[in-house]
């Protein structure tokens, strides 16, 4: 199973001009690839640098028609012409997709900073091999700190109880509709621009292991352990930021780390101001 998670930046590359066809052409460079995931992903949206208000939603379905799309926007607000305008995360899926959350990520006020919603796409998929899977794609804040980590605790917390439910014993006559009890593997890609450097309070915060029966665990250091993270951004000499970092990565749920095979950071395209980043799984591994 392979996996890709990029911020797009609404397609704008390091040279300042939006084009979404780049990034599309580079998704399709990795293929073939199982589920793409994207953060800042915009239809509309005026004011954006470079941009037109583009659908962006609809560009993106049309360029991967065999895949299902997935569309969790966090801001949603009126647009022109009496329509709306969405910014936030997109998920597009080749395997069959079963459950399907839209959460928006707490957001404790703040006065000091500017900020706005964020929200974390979740999606039970089922491997070729029928194993499930949650993917989980999410875009923590940048400016507010106090929220970033409260978002980043909400993503360990999640973790902690779909783990504790797993627990639970089915009843004997569940329910049906909306009210059927549905798959939730423990088994999880966490994935996304988290907009923190490792080790910092809010990565730190998503692998905290306490109260958690299977914690996150970033893929990166399940393969190399304190091999430094490659930069993800201030390459290309896009005009943020200042120095190049890390802060978009692939974690993974404890259940899942046996099957991880590779983590790559495609340092080579400039089609953003970010870096995607691919997971590969071996899913004959997962119990």
């Amino acid at each position: 199973m392979r996996v890709i998670s990029w911020n797009i930046q609404w397609g704008r590359g390091a040279d300042g001009v939006v084009n979404l066809s780049r990034i599309v052409e580079r998704i399709r460079e990795w293929g073939p690839l199982d589920v793409i995931c994207l953060q800042e992903v915009a239809v509309a949206f005026e004011g954006l640098a470079g941009g037109c208000g583009e659908d962006e939603v609809a560009l993106l379905a049309a360029a991967f028609p065999d895949y299902q799309l997935i569309h969790g926007p966090a801001v949603d607000v009126p647009g022109p012409d009496g329509g709306r305008s969405t910014f936030g995360n997109l998920m597009l899926s080749r395997l069959p997709v079963d459950t399907v959350f839209r959460h928006l990520l707490p957001a404790p006020p703040v006065n000091d900073s500017p900020s706005m919603m964020r929200g974390c796409i979740e999606a039970v998929l089922r491997a070729d091999n029928g194993v499930a899977i949650r993917v989980m794609t999410t875009h923590l804040e940048y400016h507010a700190a106090r929220q970033r980590l409260a978002q980043a605790r909400w993503l360990q917390q999640r973790q902690a109880a779909v783990a504790l439910a797993a627990g639970f014993a089915t009843p004997a006559r569940d329910k049906s509709g909306p009210f059927m009890r549905r798959e939730m593997p423990v088994a999880a890609v966490l994935c996304g621009d988290f907009n923190c450097e490792p080790g910092a309070p809010a990565w730190a915060a998503i692998v905290d292991p306490a109260e958690t029966l299977s914690p996150w665990q970033d893929a990166w250091r399940v393969l190399r352990e304190d091999e430094a993270h490659p930069p993800s951004v201030g390459l290309h000499g896009a005009d943020w930021p200042d120095w190049p970092y890390c802060c978009d990565y692939m974690f993974v749920s404890e259940a899942l780390a046996p099957a991880v095979r590779e983590v790559r950071y495609d340092a080579a395209t400039a089609a953003s101001d970010h870096q995607p980043v691919i997971i590969e799984l071996d899913l004959s591994a997962v119990v």
